[in-house]
Order: C-alpha cells, then structure tokens, then sequence
C-alpha cells in the first residue's frame, strides 16, 4: 500500500482545492493567508483577503500603512490582535530583514502573530521546507487516521499528535502534501457528515475501522459559556454619531465603538454628568455576540442631541457621519448596530 502521504499528494493534485486566491509563490500571500484563516473559514476569508491585499499589495505597502487603516480593512473579520500582530511584523520585517519575508522558522516565529504551525505552513507552503502543521483541520484529520483520543487541547494529545504530524511527513511535494492535508479537513474529514467514502486514506484510517468516525476528534470538555452585559450609548446629531477609540489591548483593541457602559443606569448617570441635551431617544433590541469564551448581549440606547458638545469626557473621541463610520475601524456588532441605524 502507498504511504499516507503519497496518497494524499495524488489526491490533491486531482481532487484538491488549486483556484485559492492566494495559492501564489509568495510568501507575503502565504504569511497573509494563513493569519487570516486562523479561526475563520475559507468563503469568509476570500473578500476579506482580496480586499486586504488590494490595498496593501506588499510587505512595504502593510508596514507603511496606518494601524486605523490596516484594522479597518480587518473590520469584521473579527480577532483582531491577527490585524494588528499583523501590521506590527511587517513593520520588523520592513527594519530587520529589508522588506523581504524572512526564511527559517527560527526568524519566522520571532514575528508576533505566528505560532508553530502557522510557521511550518508558511515554510511549507511558499519555501518548500520539510515542516509538518498541526491546524484544528489537521488535528480532526491525524486524530481519526491515527485513531487518537483525548481533547487536542490537552498538552499529552497534542504531543502525540505533534509526532504523527512529523512522521507521517514526505521525502519531498511537502508543499502539495501541506495543502492536500488542509484540503481533506476542509472538503473530506469534515466535523461533521465526513465524506469517507472518498477519502483517499479510507483504507487504514483507525477511526473508520473502528467505526469510531463520530467519536473522534474527542470534543472539547463543555463548560458553561459566561454571559455578560453592555450599554452602547448611540449618540446621535443629525447623522452623525459619537465614537472612542478603544485601548489597543483586549477585546476589540484599537477599534471605534460608541460609548460602552455596564448597564443603562451607568449610561444615562454619564449621560446626565456629561451636560448634553437630548432632543429625543429610543431603546433598541437587544442582541448578542459571541466571542470564544463569553456571550455579550447588548443593548443600544440611542440618543439623538440637540447640539454637538464642545468636548467629551473620554480622551479619542470622535464625530463620524453614519456612512463614513461604516468604513471605519469597527467591530462587528457596532456595524450591525449603525447598518439599522442607515435603514431606519
């Protein structure tokens, strides 16, 4: 019987994924994808990705840009410290190594943003590097073929997964072997309805033989997923709309956002101290969005002014009409928020 890789690299060559917009020999486009797949899939990243690249076409272009620029090419893609480790390894790239993507996986994990396996995957991929990868596709792939168990989250799975990764890589094709592997987690080895019948490694997958297809991966243990709260004070003066700039860390890091509050008594108490005169004001639906490890429901109160105040309270504020603000650096649920505000 050939070996896994060779039957995966024949497989990919005819049944794999070869039209992705950045299946190119360029290392910028490999590096760029890479971030942007992280967490996200393929049909979401392609708009993102050619807009992305559209405005920043090269390493030069990202690093000589703005991070308000940058992230607001990011807007909505979500998980935005990708945007700005992003924006802040061009900028060495541009000061250590001339503008040119560094090679070896040494100098390439030096970079903010780029992990073990996004290192071997941009080595793999546009250097032709022996290097194995070990993305959440991957792991659902080795886990099922290799018949192993235990959450992947866990240090010992991991491990083991880690070994297979290496052993199982080819002599050479590393580059078509990297994506054919990517190609059958994303198109074969599913999560769920898994296409075994046309997978190419069917022959001595141990999960299949064992018909242990729906037990492996073993799922993530499951915890009760926080919920919290948030008041956005939408402040309004004809069309335009008061925004802050968030601090560059944590949620939503270097984003525009209306006013955030805990609840709505702390929202109109700043309100009130802050001195404006409402003409009028509506309580809209409240909605939720869902980050990895919490569940925020929000509820836009929104308050149209009879004048625009002479200053604000918080320091990075900023008047935006409603449709330059949708082009700004904005994070999903404010767009939802300022899309409503346009229809109505």
């Amino acid at each position: 019987m050939k070996t896994f890789a060779s039957r995966l690299i024949a497989w990919q060559r005819t049944h794999g994924r070869h039209d992705l917009p950045w299946q190119v020999k360029d290392a910028y486009c490999v590096w760029l994808s890479e971030i942007m797949l992280q967490q996200t899939q393929v049909a979401t990243v392609i708009p993102y990705y050619q807009r992305f690249v559209a405005a920043f076409p090269d390493i030069a272009a990202l690093a000589a840009a703005s991070e308000e620029q940058v992230l607001a090419h990011w807007s909505g893609l979500g998980y935005y410290a990708r945007g700005r480790n992003l924006h802040k390894a061009a900028q060495i790239i541009v000061e250590k190594h001339h503008g040119e993507f560094p090679r070896g996986i040494g100098k390439i994990l030096e970079l903010p943003g780029i992990g073990r396996s996004t290192a071997a995957a941009i080595c793999a991929l546009a250097f032709h590097e022996q290097r194995a990868i070990l993305d959440g596709n991957v792991k659902r792939v080795l886990a099922r073929y290799c018949g192993i168990a235990g959450w992947a989250g866990e240090k010992k799975v991991e491990e083991k997964l880690w070994s297979q990764a290496e052993a199982l890589l080819p002599q050479s094709d590393v580059a078509t072997y990297t994506q054919a592997l990517m190609d059958m987690g994303a198109t074969v080895c599913t999560r769920s309805r898994p296409k075994c019948a046309l997978c190419p490694a069917q022959a001595d997958c141990a999960a299949l033989l064992t018909e242990r297809i729906a037990e492996l991966p073993t799922p993530r243990p499951r915890k009760a997923v926080p919920e919290r709260h948030a008041t956005f004070l939408l402040l309004m003066h004809g069309s335009d709309i008061l925004l802050e700039k968030r601090p560059g860390s944590g949620i939503w890091g270097g984003l525009w956002c209306p006013p955030q509050f805990e609840d709505e008594d702390a929202a109109k108490e700043w309100f009130v101290r802050s001195g404006m005169e409402a003409l009028g004001g509506e309580k809209m639906e409240t909605f939720s969005h869902t980050f990895t490890h919490f569940k925020l429901h929000i509820t836009p109160l929104k308050i149209q002014l009879a004048r625009k105040p002479l200053r604000v309270e918080q320091a990075g504020s900023v008047w935006l009409e409603v449709d330059e603000a949708l082009g700004a650096a904005i994070p999903m649920p404010v767009r939802m928020m300022l899309d409503k505000i346009v229809r109505n």
